[in-house]
Parts: C-alpha cells; structure tokens; sequence
C-alpha cells in the first residue's frame, strides 16, 4: 500500500522509545487481525536500550513491580487532533513480567483474556476520531485513572491525554497504537498508518536518522521531533 494511503499520525510520546510489534516487520504485526489490530505497533520507554531502572532476582525469577520500568506514568499524547469517541478507565495496572518463569502461566491464560472483551484485551484506553473522517486511533494499556479527557470532548494534536500504564493484556509497561475505520474494535478492519518527522536510531552508537514520513523498524528507537 502506497504510503499517500496511509494515515498520518505523530508519535504520541516524548523521549526515546522503542518499537515493538512493528508492521514494517510483518502484516499483521501482532499476528492476528482480531480487534483490528492489522497494524498495530507497540512503543516501550527506554534509556539507551534499558527498559527499567534496575534488573535483579525478580527479572530473571519472578514478577516485578510496574514501577521500575520507565514507560510507567509517562504522558502519552494525542497523535493528531480529533474528538474523543471512546474512554475505558478503571482496568488495574499489573505486575510486570519479564521472567520465562513469570511469562508461561501468564501465556496460558491469554485465551480467556480474549474473551473477556475490550477492558482486559486494551486495558485503560482512548479512542480517538480524526479529523476529516480520518480512521479512529486507539491508545491502549493506559494507567488506572490517568485518563484526563472525555467522551466527545475535542483534543489537538500533543494534547496529553493520560498516563502509560501495564492495564489489559500487558507484560510490561508500554502503548500499544492502531488506527480502524470504525470506533468499534469488534467489526472494525485496521488501517495503516505512518508517522512524521521523528530520529530513529537504527544501529546502536550511531547517529540516528531524520525521518519526514516512515514506520519504525522492529526494534528501532524513536524520538519525536
């Protein structure tokens, strides 16, 4: 698909994060086309290449505490301007997992996750109408009660909007983006989606690249401009 067809949005965060689940990679790029999540991507805070403040026992062994990873509570932002059409608050913030030993048992309840529905799949989230009927953004696995906007109420493009959070289907602190031609995740399609004038930084120690227009790589660290 042309990029022209794509939606354009900003990244939706300051600092440096790192791309997750990126459809430069592969479509669809969770694997699925489920709740229209075709070209979903997911966006982890870093410092360097380091997720969180500290890696001990609990990493390799266990679960550890939300807290320590920097994605935790940091603004995530309005991508574009737009009207709110949809808020979820309430979903609790889970530990974090990192840990092989962390992760099996939680893997083996990821189908009853699913059917649940939209709170324990997205967690705390808002979805957003673009301007000029231009597809519906969901900003997911926000934190419980950070949510700072309402159901029809109008946003700008850098607005904050609330708080990155570990709710819904979440190991670790991070956004989980999409963009869908309805506001319902259930019978939506996913849309794709491209995003302006950001540096990406795709070799470490290196200089990064300016990007005008682009999707970040697997594993690229990106900072908006």
């Amino acid at each position: 698909m042309s990029t022209l067809d794509r939606v354009v949005l900003r990244l939706p965060f300051r600092g440096t994060w790192l791309a997750r689940n990126s459809p430069a990679r592969r479509v669809p790029s969770h694997g699925t086309h489920l709740f229209a999540t075709t070209y979903a991507m997911d966006f982890i805070a870093v410092r360097g290449r380091r997720t969180a403040t500290t890696r001990d026992w609990r990493t390799l062994l266990y679960t550890e505490p939300a807290e320590r990873f920097f994605a935790f509570d940091q603004p995530i932002l309005a991508p574009a301007a737009g009207r709110v059409v949809s808020v979820h608050d309430g979903e609790a913030d889970h530990v974090a997992r990192r840990s092989q030993l962390a992760l099996l048992p939680y893997a083996l309840t990821q189908a009853a996750r699913v059917r649940a529905g939209a709170g324990a799949i997205a967690g705390n989230h808002v979805i957003l109408e673009l301007e000029n009927h231009g597809g519906y953004v969901v900003l997911a696995h926000l934190r419980a009660s950070s949510v700072r906007v309402g159901e029809g109420e109008p946003v700008v493009a850098g607005q904050e909007l609330a708080t990155c959070g570990n709710s819904g289907n979440s190991t670790q602190p991070h956004l989980h983006i999409q963009v869908m031609d309805s506001a319902d995740p259930f019978a939506a399609r996913g849309m794709p989606m491209t995003f302006r004038e950001y540096r990406a930084w795709r070799h470490p120690g290196r200089a990064p690249n300016v990007v005008e227009r682009g999707i970040p790589n697997e594993s690229e660290i990106v900072e908006s401009l």
